[in-house]
């Protein structure tokens, strides 16, 4: 649970929490702005087919938290290892936040590298009282390709919910189902060959004026200069969706970082420090 100490918008946010094995929270760090940053370590290294981690974050009023993870994740082979059940078992991760009014939650973990023939769902729920803001992205290497390995028979899953609480109704905000698996891989209208997709979604806290998210579009898109693969990003109402295929899941979490930035700016609010468990990061923006 993060808890804003004091009425003081940029009053330090502070957190109460406990986890259960193969998860543990790390040193939390305090932000300029009074955000709280909490890096989540999965001891393990890894998932194998049938296991199941679950993440459940609440945010009192006004606080602000940035989530991230202290390494890549990594999902393990699992169809065709086993003989009990050839078909492989799915891994699986449960998100669950809750924001209340005035919240603000940066979920920004590392890249997961899902290898050949893992199987990988994931389901996050988000629900938001008024005012209140969520980032959400997510990278995904699909086989070690650098090691000459694709996905083969692997499947992965994401089902992303976000509602809001408006008017003493819940709303939908962005239900967002994605499935990487078998011929999408390789055709146009999925990742014609790619290996790394990207997902960055913002549910904004207030209505953006048409000028305002115009201009923040079009940032998003000028970012894109410098980089490798192919980037889109859209309106949500309100908020945006950026999307992100091609082989650099570096170029993904440098495009990603740079609309971060832009969405603080949007929001009055300080750039962003970056985590520091986070590897090879761009110099500061100009």
């Amino acid at each position: 649970m993060f808890r804003r100490r004091g009425q003081d918008p940029r009053a330090d946010t502070v957190h109460q929490g406990e986890t259960s094995a193969p998860l543990k929270l790390q040193r939390a760090f305090p932000h300029a702005d009074g955000r709280c940053e909490l890096p989540l370590l999965h001891t393990a290294g890894g998932l194998v087919g049938g296991d199941r981690l679950s993440i459940t974050a609440g945010l009192a009023p006004g606080s602000r938290a940035l989530l991230t993870s202290v390494a890549a994740q990594k999902i393990y082979g699992s169809v065709g290892r086993c003989r009990e059940a050839p078909a492989g078992r799915w891994a699986r991760q449960d998100l669950h936040f809750s924001l209340e009014e005035g919240a603000d939650l940066e979920w920004l973990p590392q890249e997961l590298v899902l290898y050949a023939d893992g199987l990988f769902e994931q389901h996050c729920r988000v629900n938001l009282a008024a005012g209140a803001s969520f980032l959400g992205g997510e990278v995904v290497r699909l086989g070690r390709t650098a090691a000459g390995e694709t996905l083969g028979s692997g499947r992965w899953r994401s089902a992303l919910e976000i509602r809001r609480q408006r008017n003493g109704a819940s709303e939908w905000v962005l239900v967002d189902r994605t499935e990487l698996a078998g011929g999408c891989l390789e055709g146009e209208h999925g990742l014609a060959g790619a290996p790394v997709y990207g997902s960055l979604v913002w549910a904004a806290p207030d209505t953006l004026a048409t000028t305002t998210l115009t201009s923040l579009l079009e940032g998003c898109r000028r970012d894109r200069a410098g980089l490798s693969g192919e980037m889109a990003c859209g309106a949500l109402e309100p908020g945006l969706v950026a999307r992100y295929r091609g082989h650099s899941s570096q170029a993904a979490r440098y495009w990603f970082t740079r609309i971060w930035a832009r969405v603080r700016q949007v929001r009055n609010l300080a750039d962003p420090d970056l985590p520091r468990v986070w590897p090879f990061q761009e110099r500061p923006l100009g």
